[in-house]
């Protein structure tokens, strides 16, 4: 019977047992250690450039520091050069100004040049990714085409336009075209054939299908296609402006070397350096957000 009770009714001791306490979760551990992550990551990617750097730039002082030297040292370079590296937006005239403004009127042709290549490249690229008639009939061409150099299409096109910047605009959609027509091409001859069934099932329409299935499937490729494109159209605008003239920075290279001006030659060429990583950055980080990190970077 008092067995039963004791069963029934716990003793006070047993039921006066404190309760569990709540913690509240605070996020500190988590975000410090995501912090320090970011800064290791930050320092791994930032140091070994910095000191490859300045080992080249040591390297370049001592083989360039004596007065028979053929080409100028960094200090040199820095002496001679000061006003385009630390103002690159100066104005004085028609002709001496920045190289910041330079760069700029060379973008403004890149723009150009590779927005109708990127638009027409995909276009092109998609219908020969679909019929094996226009790729059979395309493709040979368009690959002895690519290897034609930039220059090559110079004389061609100032006899067609008549004017340097269109000239110049020409060379950087012919030479920008080809990796993305066929990048473009071989990722639309890559789409699984389970999207093509559910497009016929759906019975979607050219214009559907290509919106819907066909640039979502290749946007992987056709953004790798880009990303080598926007390489060759600075390329070719560089090289382009050294025959065309203008205010562009590949003229601003000619008449610096007529004049002798070889530390003003180093500093553009740092210029050019500087933005073509910082295209090809934009258009891998735009690659990387419209296809979600199917990109490979």
């Amino acid at each position: 019977m008092s067995a039963l009770a004791n069963k029934q009714n716990p003793s006070p001791v047993a039921s006066a047992q404190p309760a569990a306490k709540i913690v509240p979760f605070s996020g500190k551990h988590g975000s410090r250690f995501n912090l320090r992550q970011a800064g290791l990551t930050a320092v791994c990617n930032v140091v070994p450039p910095i000191a490859v750097l300045a080992l080249v730039l040591l390297v370049w002082q001592v083989l360039c520091s004596s007065a028979d030297a053929s080409l100028p040292s960094p200090h040199q370079v820095w002496q001679e050069s000061y006003d385009l590296i630390a103002y690159p937006f100066f104005n004085y005239g028609p002709q001496d100004i920045g190289l910041g403004w330079r760069v700029l009127v060379s973008l403004q042709r890149v723009a150009y040049g590779f927005g109708l290549a990127a638009v027409a490249g995909v276009i092109i690229g998609a219908i020969i990714g679909q019929s094996v008639w226009a790729m059979r009939g395309l493709d040979p061409i368009f690959q002895v085409l690519r290897t034609v150099p930039p220059l090559a299409w110079l004389p061609l096109s100032l006899a067609a336009f008549q004017d340097s910047s269109p000239s110049a605009i020409f060379v950087i959609f012919i030479t920008s075209i080809w990796p993305v027509i066929i990048n473009t091409a071989v990722g639309v001859r890559n789409i699984p054939q389970d999207y093509r069934n559910v497009a016929e099932v759906l019975r979607l329409n050219q214009l559907e299908f290509f919106w819907k299935i066909m640039l979502p499937s290749a946007a992987p490729y056709i953004f790798t296609g880009l990303r080598i494109g926007v390489g060759l159209s600075w390329l070719a605008i560089v090289a382009a402006e050294m025959l065309t003239g203008g205010v562009g920075i590949g003229f601003f290279i000619w008449d610096a070397w007529n004049s002798s001006r070889l530390p003003d030659i180093i500093v553009a060429l740092a210029y050019i350096g500087i933005v073509g990583f910082a295209l090809d950055k934009l258009v891998a980080a735009l690659g990387k957000l419209v296809t979600r990190g199917a990109m490979a970077s």
